[in-house]
């Protein structure tokens, strides 16, 4: 049986989703998805990654044999974050972490 998971965050607009696109443009992935495809310990590194920057790039190796789009929806449903764009192979993920000290937020702009 599998157990489905409830999203957590908050459904992006179309001016927020557009603001973080803007943010992303100079970041480089910090996670890539390799030939072992989708581990517990990759969910785990991507979490930290999550928490450490609230917005990150994961990248999609060829090796890896998955199928982008399903690929996206697992894994921002499996850190609870939102999925922000699919580029290729590169995903863009974001989770508020209001534990992050307030000068490093991310504030998005209001609806």
């Amino acid at each position: 049986m599998t157990e489905k998971i409830e999203p957590t965050e908050h459904l992006l607009n179309g001016r927020q989703k557009k603001f973080l696109k803007g943010l992303a443009h100079s970041l480089s992935p910090v996670i890539l998805i390799g030939k072992e495809g989708i581990t517990e310990g990759l969910i785990a590194a991507t979490e930290l990654e999550l928490l450490r920057h609230e917005l990150i790039k994961v990248k999609i190796g060829n090796n890896s044999g998955l199928e982008k789009n399903e690929t996206a929806i697992i894994l921002s449903e499996a850190t609870h974050s939102s999925l922000v764009q699919l580029i290729g192979k590169t995903l863009l993920l974001y989770r508020k972490n209001p534990k992050r000290p307030k000068e490093e937020r991310i504030v998005l702009p209001k609806i």
